[in-house]
């Protein structure tokens, strides 16, 4: 069975390879590589994968994995400037596909449970462009 979960946040960033001349980051991130940023209103979507409890019925308490999402991800991610204020995006490029590995990085150990695993973590940088993620494990 899985369970998912969505939350919101909204936060800002460049695409550039600090390690690479601007004409070059240009080439390959185009507007998005503006050193001054541009921002999104992120969609997460966190899937887990598991059985129900027995006694409780519930894969996991949905109020305990909002709990952990808020931490993990949106208090240190929510109007922030990912380059400048969120590790490790001082030196990996946040690219949404950056940022959907770092994001089950933060999850995955906190979602462990007997019955309950992580599945995937998706986040949509707009409408119409997402990335999901579903770990080494999880393959």
């Amino acid at each position: 069975m899985k369970i998912t979960r969505r939350a919101e946040f909204s936060a800002s960033h460049s695409c550039a390879n600090p390690a690479l001349p601007a004409e070059e980051n240009r080439a390959i991130y185009g507007e998005a590589a503006n050193p001054y940023g541009h921002g999104h209103n992120y969609l997460l979507e966190v899937t887990l994968d598991g059985t129900p409890d027995p006694v409780t019925g519930m894969v996991m308490d949905l109020k305990r994995l909002k709990e952990v999402m808020e931490e993990e991800v949106v208090a240190p991610m929510d109007h922030r400037f990912l380059n400048h204020e969120v590790p490790p995006f001082d030196r990996v490029v946040p690219t949404a596909e950056n940022l959907a590995m770092e994001i089950w990085r933060r999850l995955e150990p906190r979602l462990r449970s007997p019955n309950a695993r992580l599945d995937s973590v998706r986040i949509y940088e707009t409408e119409d462009l997402w990335v999901e993620y579903r770990g080494e494990s999880a393959r």
